[in-house]
């Protein structure tokens, strides 16, 4: 990879440089280096679809993997197929995400599918971050979609962000969590200019003790548009909640669309939503203390969306 990539690669990755543990780098849609352990395997795809296959053994412990892609060229689509088998009591961080740097005026898309398969009382903290840049005028498009299957007693905890830079995205996150497993996602958008993002996040409790969890926090700017949809359905002695909260400014303009669908009589499901512009008496209270009105508004506005 050239200095360009490894910027890319640090804001979606936070690397600086190659990762200790397995990580498999994806670089203008082929394979541009990679690393197994004893514990963790990455092999290529041989069903003919491009993409990788991600082992976890049972009962592996404190290891980490990290995935990342990086398109550096105008005009490139590229499709990517993971899955991921994660073992018995396993307990790994997984790290992925896609950052684009577009120069020409070609649109560069990257549509990510994931699916994850997580085995008997594991763990896993997945981390996907969204990112682009460039001085090109070709759109920067990102539609991951995202599948999990939680066994009995299994967790998995996924922090999913967008910050700048992307044109337009459509998020899709499926899960299905059994009999004491939980699911909790925390997502993070900022949207600007007349960029479009739609999130679309469907979680069925269908085991006794299932927990699910959606927090979602989003900022528009601009003339954007941003539409979220969060569905939690139980179907048994489970537990979910639903919150999204949004700051609209400018022009822009958002729409969230939460659901609960209780299909048993034990399940207990709570949605909350709200949207609303920046407090006028946040922004006097930064302006006593010194800040201009524009580093006041961005001060509330990185404390809202951490």
């Amino acid at each position: 990879m050239d200095k360009t990539e490894w910027k890319v690669l640090k804001e979606i990755a936070e690397l600086e440089k190659v990762p200790q543990g397995a990580y498999n780098f994806r670089v203008n849609g082929k394979l541009d280096d990679r690393k197994v352990t004893a514990n963790i395997d990455i092999a290529s795809k041989t069903d003919g679809k491009p993409g990788i296959d991600i082992t976890v053994k049972p009962g592996t412990k404190g290891e980490s993997v990290h995935i990342p892609v990086v398109l550096s060229m105008t005009g490139l689509t590229d499709v990517v197929y993971n899955d991921f088998y994660i073992g018995e009591g396993a307990d790994v961080d997984i790290v992925a995400g896609c950052g684009i740097h577009n120069t020409g005026c070609e649109t560069s898309q990257h549509d990510g599918i994931h699916v994850f398969h997580i085995g008997k009382n594991a763990k896993v903290r997945y981390v996907e971050r969204h990112y682009g840049e460039g001085p090109g005028t070709g759109a920067r498009i990102l539609n991951p979609r995202t599948e999990v299957y939680l066994e009995e007693g299994a967790s998995m905890t996924m922090e999913m962000t967008q910050i700048r830079g992307v044109d337009s995205t459509i998020r899709d996150t499926v899960v299905e969590v059994a009999a004491g497993g939980e699911c909790i996602i925390n997502e993070k958008l900022m949207t600007d200019g007349e960029q479009v993002a739609e999130s679309n996040v469907e979680i069925v409790l269908k085991g006794d003790g299932a927990t699910g969890r959606v927090v979602s926090r989003s900022v528009g700017r601009g003339k954007s548009v941003q539409v979220f949809r969060p569905c939690m359905t139980g179907k048994a002695d489970c537990f979910g909640h639903v919150q999204c909260d949004s700051i609209l400014m400018d022009e822009a303009k958002i729409k969230s669309i939460p659901a609960i669908d209780a299909q048993s009589v034990d399940a207990q499901l709570i949605h909350e939503a709200a949207i609303g512009r920046i407090a006028g008496d946040q922004i006097l209270k930064l302006l006593t203390l010194g800040l201009t009105e524009e580093e006041a508004e961005e001060k509330i506005l990185e404390g809202f969306l951490n």
